[in-house]
């Protein structure tokens, strides 16, 4: 269903921003070529990280060189082909098909390119804050299906993937919920860690401060520290999003 002329679901606040595709407005973003590139999240808005989504043609690709930032790519749909390497090391390419993900660290170049008519990438982009005197984690790379599931909390309704490891030199972790219908987050979260979520399957309504939004796939959501938040899954099929965290840093530094 079309919303009225000149509506939109899309909202953007002090302490949270839910964007509708419908308003999605691409840039043109340097070491990206032949591509549609649609900056979600951004420091403009006041986040502390940046969330990408990039659509690449079978002439598209993206390069560069990671410098002080680390990458988290998701295939969203499609399938791509990573090639990577430190200064200190040789290319190596990885296959990643949907669902598939792959971990930069700092210090490294990469390219990705589409080898399908059509992909869809889901990026997450930060400075890494290293801990102490302790490296960044070396490049990974997994498909979100061989990832075990476990029950959130104990509530098998509510079912939570973690993709990176739960180690103290990741800063970040990155996560996929899954909700049967009419499952819930168990409680109004309200913490430090800030988010940054896509929305990849079904739909449900998220309760972002003291608001109540009704969300659907392809839906993007950032939220600040300390954002009160909640879910609940509706519909008729299941609910799905993959979300970044900020972790296992100290506030004070």
């Amino acid at each position: 269903m079309s919303l009225p002329f000149g509506a939109t679901r899309s909202i953007i606040t002090s302490r949270y921003a839910l964007m509708s595709p419908t308003g999605f407005v691409p840039s043109i973003l340097p070491g990206w070529t032949n591509a549609h590139s649609v900056i979600i999240v951004s420091p403009q808005m006041g986040a502390r990280f940046c969330q990408l989504l990039i659509t690449l043609t079978p002439a598209g690709e993206g390069r560069g060189f990671t410098g002080d930032h680390e990458y988290f790519m998701f295939v969203v749909s499609g399938s791509v082909v990573v090639e990577h390497g430190g200064r200190l090391h040789g290319a190596r390419e990885i296959h990643l098909a949907k669902g598939g993900y792959f971990y930069i660290p700092p210090q490294h170049s990469y390219r990705v390119w589409a080898n399908c008519a059509e992909a869809h990438l889901l990026i997450f982009e930060r400075i890494y804050e290293r801990l102490g005197e302790s490296h960044a984690p070396p490049p990974m790379a997994g498909n979100e299906t061989e990832v075990e599931a476990a029950p959130f909390m104990g509530d098998e309704g509510a079912m939570l993937k973690t993709l990176l490891p739960d180690t103290m030199d990741y800063d970040m972790a990155v996560n996929i919920f899954t909700f049967q219908p009419g499952a819930t987050l168990p409680m109004v979260e309200t913490h430090i860690m800030e988010h940054g979520l896509l929305l990849i399957q079904g739909q449900g309504i998220y309760r972002l401060d003291n608001d109540w939004h009704p969300v659907q796939e392809g839906d993007a959501i950032w939220m600040a520290p300390y954002c009160p938040q909640w879910f609940v899954a509706t519909g008729k099929t299941p609910a799905r999003y993959i979300y970044y965290k900020d972790v296992n840093r100290s506030p004070a530094h």
